[in-house]
């Protein structure tokens, strides 16, 4: 199976926020933008395995900064670490000025994928290789990230989570 950069994986969706996807402060829902990550980050896991790919989990959400109405809105996806047949997927929300086209980062979110086939069965999924600092970065803090889940879910015990302890001890 051959290695896969994040770039290979890279979706951007831009969209207008409209007055039916806000809230009484004319921002938009919470819940449009998490549909909104949930899609890009469904393209991304699947332009990365070529498989059918479902959300395992919502590992993260930072709502920053408030998304106005007739923002123009743009939605980053990649896979930051593909694992066995699972891949966490990184998003970036970004908004745009209406007057100057200045873009400022509104919004973060990670999410894991699973692909799957036919069936609904995990099946395996190509490595990741990183390539900018910033992808080497996400690509290392995301086995991180997972030990932790494992641990608090029950699924690891803390000992065998040598990433974790490497933070606390060198």
């Amino acid at each position: 199976m051959r290695s896969k950069t994040p770039s290979e994986s890279r979706t951007v969706m831009t969209d207008l926020v409209l007055p039916s996807e806000t809230n009484p402060l004319n921002n938009l829902f919470g819940g449009e933008l998490l549909a909104r990550m949930d899609r890009a980050a469904s393209i991304s896991a699947r332009r990365h395995s070529r498989r059918i790919t479902v959300t395992a989990s919502v590992n993260h959400v930072a709502f920053n900064r408030a998304v106005p109405l007739g923002s123009v809105v743009t939605v980053e996806a990649s896979v930051s670490r593909a694992f066995k047949t699972s891949m966490e997927i990184f998003i970036d929300v970004w908004i745009e000025d209406r007057f100057t086209g200045e873009r400022t980062k509104a919004n973060e979110a990670i999410y894991t994928f699973v692909a799957v086939d036919d069936t609904g069965k995990p099946t395996e999924v190509p490595p990741l290789e990183p390539e900018t600092d910033l992808e080497k970065e996400r690509f290392a803090a995301a086995l991180r990230r997972k030990q932790l889940s494992l641990v608090l879910a029950g699924k690891m015990k803390p000992a065998e989570a040598t990433e974790l302890k490497a933070l606390f001890t060198s």
